[in-house]
């Protein structure tokens, strides 16, 4: 494409394979970029990689909610009409675009170029912001504020890698904010140097076209500033860019420039101020009083900043909100190259400004508002003079409104980001208390029921009223203590206010009906110190939660109705988060209730192992840890802990599934990797049968340990858990390295198991993660912490508990913690008797002679009949139906536990005899006379025992 008169420019590095292209391949493959490609292009790739966007990505986001008789569409259409039929015949297609970057309107040189494009591109709605295009003209126009060309393969998507563009924002001359962009498209492989002053002259006009709304009294008092010849006498000589100067400025330092310039304007009168900027510099204020040829009266605001010019000018936010309906007028200007002056419209809501545009000397725009240019200069003799630029031009009554609005507005923005950044319902209260105090009342109360406290709704909050926040300048006044149950009379401020969901006004406190006698203890004093006060009602989603009472003192002025309308506001919002926390409150809770009843209550009696556990919930969301102590046959024990993946209420229902289960494999007496694989199979099928509920693959991570006294052998086998510890006698801690062995859930890998011996009097640490893993802590420095917590061998595993609770566990939990200890007890050898036998019928007497003479000595007498047939029975048929060698052992615990183990995998079957059959009432009569009996498998082998208690016949 050439322009009339134009001559065609070469295509640039992009398409050759060198310069940006080859800088982008190399980019895109993760090397460095060290030349080739230019920094504002280089930057947006980099933060197109950083949003995750591929170069390949085809679809945009298309929306068709944007306001279709928006002003810069007005102000753009006959402009674009003018650029369309300039550019007849030609492969050029020109957009605008809204600061969002939706294209808005779109224009084309040949009409075939739209049948050239994807549907959803050829009608307006389509987003090219950078964010979700990555480098192109409109998002790069929106990132760097200035007109921008992209050529090739500068582009980041590689659909646009055949096209070139320039790109230049549109602003609202008004408040100095982009409005939207104009972009120029074309082929990459043609090129015009004019289109940088065409697209610069169509912006002028679309620009010129918004400020055409501007009143009348805006320019006047711009007008009168410029006659002056302020803005020339001040020897600007340097230009800044305001976009540019304001991401320099520190948010803090445009809140007080500004706010200090409306103050100055509010006066009327000539003064000065000194506001020192965030980074030490100084800015002077200065306000000079003036009068229009039309005799409006205003004030103009210029800025003296001394210093070193920086390469980075420095901006002076404008922007100013005031209530509709204001009747002076705010003016804020700024400078930029080359301006002359041109009407400005006003946004409803917003102070009337007026501004300079392109034309005017040494005016800029800003995106706060237009700002008056300010220079730096050195203080010493030889730098040059210091710069004076304007910064704001209004009325002075306007002045006083804007501080006003602005200091409400700050307000409410503050109270966005301070109140609700927990989920506690109390620290949600004092968060609204802080935010008011001082900037709108003197002492805040908040009064909430009982029940929103425990995160349920109140039946008649009214009566249920209590003392939750008392928040103010000092600590001395006579306010209901925190904790106190609040009664309100009838006609106090707060029931009216409760009655009518509105707040409530009561200027003078010592007229307010009802509230001097609601409280004689502490109304007497209380009205000595306080003066006035604003009651407002804590509703959100249709749900009373209390009151917020704001009361002020120091100030003289009684609270307005601007005071109600912004306490009302307050209270809207806090209401929103105590809501929001009342119900995560409300359903922690349940979770919670849910976790400690699948919990065990009371471990079973044993002696083992000495056992102490304690269970911790998350301080944000409750998670799915368990622990389990299970009786296992042979005196021996099984320890467990867990931890279900995620948190709310599907974990702690699946850990009560889990917890079930387990214990169920475990009583089976499968050893510790045999229960893991049964585990993880259940776990597999749970996730398979609920893929639809949409709460991700369901996971844990698990550890069972069993110890067993008579040989003080601990086998444990973990599935994805941190190792337990291990602390023996002499206070040694050590981690056993167990296999690892995957979470539950993953299926198809194998479980092992790992044995240790454990001296009597060792302790064994079980826990979950929780305890150990913390984001703010090193996993390394915890273990060192836990292995000097508990390096006290005189401790009793409470104190263990406690004392890792205490020194290893975080102060705020952001995961559940479970834990387990159990110092391990040996069975005295005197209490196990055992008999080697070979399968010969005729060795069972002489084995069931050998147990009456045991039980004798242990003065189990009542028990012989009992464990002599029982006895008998089970040797008889390890002989007949087993094989050799059988071994018999007696355990005298508790109980009276006897054991016969043979060779034999084959697992005896109860049945129940009929009338004519001779034989197969064994079992029968073992199962009527013992407490339980089962059959425990071996390596090699197995174990039929029967347990007796001590006092049967």
């Amino acid at each position: 494409m050439v322009l009339t008169g134009g001559k065609p420019m070469p295509p640039g590095h992009a398409t050759g394979g060198t310069g940006p292209a080859r800088s982008r391949e190399r980019f895109l493959q993760g090397e460095p970029v060290e030349g080739g490609v230019r920094t504002s292009i280089l930057s947006s790739w980099q933060r197109s990689r950083s949003l995750g966007l591929s170069p390949d990505q085809a679809d945009l986001p298309f929306r068709d909610d944007f306001d279709r008789d928006a002003r810069i569409i007005r102000a753009a259409v006959p402009v674009l009409d003018r650029l369309q039929a300039r550019f007849a015949g030609s492969k050029m297609n020109i957009s605008v675009a809204d600061a969002s970057g939706t294209v808005l309107l779109r224009r084309f040189g040949e009409a075939s170029l739209a049948r050239s494009l994807p549907a959803f591109q050829r009608v307006p709605g389509f987003v090219f912001a950078e964010r979700v295009a990555g480098t192109n003209g409109i998002g790069l126009a929106l990132a760097e504020r200035q007109l921008i060309r992209v050529h090739g393969a500068e582009h980041f998507a590689e659909r646009s890698q055949r096209s070139a563009c320039r790109a230049l924002p549109v602003r609202d001359p008004l408040s100095g904010r982009i409005e939207g962009v104009l972009c120029f498209g074309y082929p990459s492989s043609t090129e015009d140097p004019e289109l940088a002053i065409t697209i610069r002259k169509a912006a002028q006009a679309i620009e010129r076209r918004l400020l055409r709304q501007s009143s009348a009294r805006e320019r006047a008092l711009l007008r009168a500033y410029l006659d002056t010849g302020a803005a020339t006498s001040a020897g600007l000589h340097h230009t800044v860019g305001v976009d540019e100067l304001a991401l320099e400025l520190h948010p803090r330092d445009r809140a007080v420039l500004t706010e200090k310039a409306a103050e100055l304007i509010s006066r009327g009168q000539r003064a000065a101020a000194v506001v020192s900027l965030f980074d030490g510099r100084r800015v002077t204020l200065v306000s000079r009083p003036m009068r229009s040829g039309s005799g409006v009266e205003g004030v103009a605001i210029e800025a003296v900043l001394p210093g070193p010019a920086p390469r980075e000018p420095l901006a002076v936010p404008t922007q100013v909100d005031v209530p509709p309906g204001s009747s002076g007028r705010l003016a804020v200007v700024t400078a930029v190259p080359p301006p002359r002056f041109v009407p400005a419209a006003a946004a409803p809501g917003r102070l009337p400004v007026a501004t300079l545009s392109r034309n005017l000397p040494d005016v800029a725009h800003g995106p706060f508002g237009t700002v008056g240019r300010v220079d730096v200069a050195d203080d010493h003799p030889d730098a040059p003079s210091r710069t004076r630029g304007l910064v704001m031009v209004g009325e002075p009554r306007v002045g006083t409104y804007a501080l006003a609005a602005r200091r409400r507005l700050e307000l409410l923005s503050e109270a966005s980001a301070r109140i609700g950044t927990t989920l506690d319902v109390r620290r949600t209260a004092q968060e609204l208390a802080e935010t008011a105090v001082p900037r709108l009342a003197d002492f805040v109360t908040i009064d909430l029921p009982e029940a929103v406290l425990r995160g349920e709704e109140s039946a008649d909050p009214r009566t249920d009223l209590h003392r939750t926040v008392v928040y103010g300048i000092s600590d001395d006044l006579p306010f209901s203590p925190v904790g106190k149950q609040v009664d309100f009379g009838p006609t106090t401020p707060q029931i009216r206010c409760l009655t009518s969901g509105q707040a409530v006004l009561e200027p003078d406190l010592k007229a307010a009906a009802g509230w001097l006698a609601q409280d004689p203890e502490h109304t007497e004093r209380l009205l000595t110190e306080v003066h006035s006060l604003i009651a407002v009602p804590l509703v959100a989603r249709g749900v009373i939660l209390g009151i917020a009472s704001f009361y002020r003192a120091q100030d003289p002025a009684p609270f307005g109705d601007d005071d109600r309308s912004l306490g009302l506001e307050l209270a809207s919002r806090a209401a929103l988060s105590i809501d929001n926390a009342r119900r995560y409150t409300r359903e922690r809770t349940m979770v919670l209730t849910l976790q400690r009843s699948l919990l065990p209550h009371d471990l079973p009696d044993q002696d083992a192992v000495e056992i102490a556990h304690r269970y911790l919930p998350a301080e944000s969301d409750v998670g799915g840890d368990w622990y389990d102590v299970i009786p296992l046959s042979g005196t021996r024990i099984g320890l467990f802990v867990g931890d279900v993946v995620g948190h709310g209420m599907l974990s702690a229902a699946t850990m009560g599934q889990l917890r079930t289960a387990a214990r169920s494999f475990a009583e089976l007496d499968f050893p510790p990797d045999e229960v893991l694989t049964h585990l993880d199979n259940l776990v597999g099928r749970l996730d398979r049968e609920e893929p639809a509920a949409g709460a991700g693959v369901i996971g844990a991570t698990c550890l069972y340990a069993v110890y067993d006294p008579t040989s003080q052998q601990c086998t444990m086998a973990r599935a994805g858990h941190p190792p337990p510890a291990l602390v023996r006698p002499d206070g040694t801690v050590s981690f056993p390295d167990l296999p690892a062995g995957p979470p539950l859930g993953l299926g198809g890998l194998p479980f092992e198991s790992a044995e240790i011996h454990l001296p009597e009097g060792s302790r064994l640490l079980l826990y979950t993660d929780g305890l150990i893993e913390d984001r703010h802590r090193d996993v390394d420095v915890v273990l060192d912490q836990l292995r000097g917590a508990l390096a006290h061998p005189e401790q009793t595993p409470e104190q263990t508990c406690q004392t890792v609770l205490e020194t290893v566990a975080p102060a705020h939990p952001c995961d559940d913690i479970a834990l387990l200890v159990a110092r391990t007890h040996a069975l005295d050898p005197r209490r196990i008797a055992a008999w080697d036998l070979p399968a010969d019928p005729a060795r069972v007497s002489e084995v069931r002679a050998a147990a009456l003479r045991q039980l004798a000595d242990w003065g189990l007498d009542e028990t012989a009949f009992a464990a002599e047939l029982m006895l008998s029975e089970l040797v008889t048929n390890a002989i007949r139906h087993g094989a050799g060698p059988i071994r018999v052992r007696l355990l005298h615990g508790r109980t009276l536990i006897c054991e016969v183990s043979d060779a034999s995998n084959t697992a005896p079957h109860l049945r129940r005899a009929a009338s004519t059959d001779e034989g197969g009432r064994g079992l029968f009569l073992v199962a009527q006379l013992a407490q339980s009996w089962g059959t425990r498998y071996l390596p090699e082998g197995k174990v039929i025992w029967a347990e007796c208690g001590l006092d049967a016949a």
